[in-house]
């Protein structure tokens, strides 16, 4: 890198003499840094060049020399591709105002897989250093993507078809039978308030802690006072936690109406669960819209 510098500053060196030997003509706005993100190979970069003045490209990446492409390049006296660098010089045939795409491509695989620059001429200015970095990204980390995308559409679509089929299925003990909640051993309870134990710095205190067991599935229903702050309180999510980290999957949270200054409250967690899975005990945590309130119960069990 060090042997590219010192060449591409000779040519500065040189092209600032022939301007002179001209009789003063500007050599234009220096230097410059274009920096490319991994979706950027598609866009175009306005660069300005002029007859007989070079603009050298320099690139943090290795070029693929059979991949540079050049618009009018009988336009040009002079085009010179390294490993890394580009040098362009219009020739005099060119009219100011014309423009002339050239297209790069990088030799390994990462995003972007190459660049393209639109040749703007200008009479008499030229952007003589032009310094292009990638910001890379790699094949793998596309593939990584997609295969998370997948896997999220997927959940998503079974999320929705037991949305729907719950939907469609009747309401009260029915709707229960009608999806499969419950079985002929019917629901287990449990009264856990004098077993949990609540987290000081909660914005609510429980006062009464029942859990539930059906087929596939339990609950929570927690009993809530003494909140913290003038705002209402309403929860939005839930989350079921074994040590060392398990979570069971919460289905829904559900609450009767926003908790008041002084007021009580019922909220209602559901969560998938088989009887191995939901061996506690569990940390519950309810949040509400911005997550600036919390409430943490810990030593939660199951019947």
């Amino acid at each position: 890198m060090h042997a590219t510098s010192s060449i591409v500053s000779l040519w500065l060196l040189l092209i600032a003499g022939g301007a002179a030997a001209q009789g003063g003509v500007g050599l234009g706005n220096g230097s410059r840094r274009i920096e490319l993100e991994p979706g950027d190979s598609g866009a175009l970069t306005e660069v300005a060049v002029s007859p007989g003045l070079s603009t050298v490209f320099l690139f943090d990446s290795e070029l693929a020399r059979e991949g540079v492409d050049l618009d009018g390049n009988g336009a040009f006296s002079n085009v010179d591709v390294g490993r890394t660098t580009m040098r362009l010089v219009p020739s005099g045939k060119v009219l100011p105002g014309e423009k002339f795409r050239v297209s790069v491509r990088f030799r390994d695989d990462a995003a972007p897989t190459g660049a393209s620059f639109l040749l703007v001429i200008h009479p008499a200015r030229a952007d003589n250093l032009v310094e292009v970095y990638r910001n890379k990204r790699t094949v793998e980390s596309y593939q990584q993507e997609a295969r998370e995308s997948r896997a999220e559409t997927l959940r998503c679509q079974e999320e929705i078809a037991r949305l729907v089929s719950e939907h469609d299925a009747p309401e009260g003990l029915t709707g229960l039978l009608a999806i499969g909640g419950i079985d002929v051993n019917g629901v287990d309870g449990r009264i856990v308030t004098k077993t949990v134990s609540s987290d000081p710095r909660s914005a609510l205190q429980p006062f009464k802690v029942h859990s539930y067991r059906a087929t596939g599935r339990v609950a929570l229903e927690v009993f809530l006072r003494d909140l913290r702050g003038e705002r209402p309180w309403t929860a939005i999510g839930a989350a079921l936690r074994r040590s060392p980290g398990t979570d069971l999957k919460v289905l829904r949270v559900w609450q009767e109406s926003p908790i008041a200054s002084g007021g009580t409250g019922r909220v209602v967690i559901e969560a998938e669960a088989s009887p191995e899975s939901s061996r506690g005990p569990f940390s519950l945590k309810l949040w509400e819209s911005d997550g600036a309130r919390t409430v943490t119960i810990s030593n939660v069990t199951f019947p």
